[in-house]
């Protein structure tokens, strides 16, 4: 019973979500043998000033360019 649990910067489509959620779903059905029904995907998007990496947020970093 896999639950997959995906941490992502905001700014996707839903149309990008969804895929996104589509092709995880089939990896765990095809690499584990999970059954579709037992599987749950969890997508968690944080806001680019809550991510950070190297002492520098995603939001810095794009102010910077």
């Amino acid at each position: 019973m896999p639950l997959i649990d995906i941490s992502i910067a905001k700014g996707r489509t839903p149309e990008q979500l969804r895929a996104l959620i589509d092709g995880v779903h089939r990896v765990a059905e095809e690499t584990v043998g999970a059954a579709p029904e037992n599987i749950t995907v969890v997508i968690r998007e944080i806001e680019h000033e809550h991510w950070s990496r190297g002492n520098t947020t995603i939001a810095e970093r794009a102010s910077r360019r």
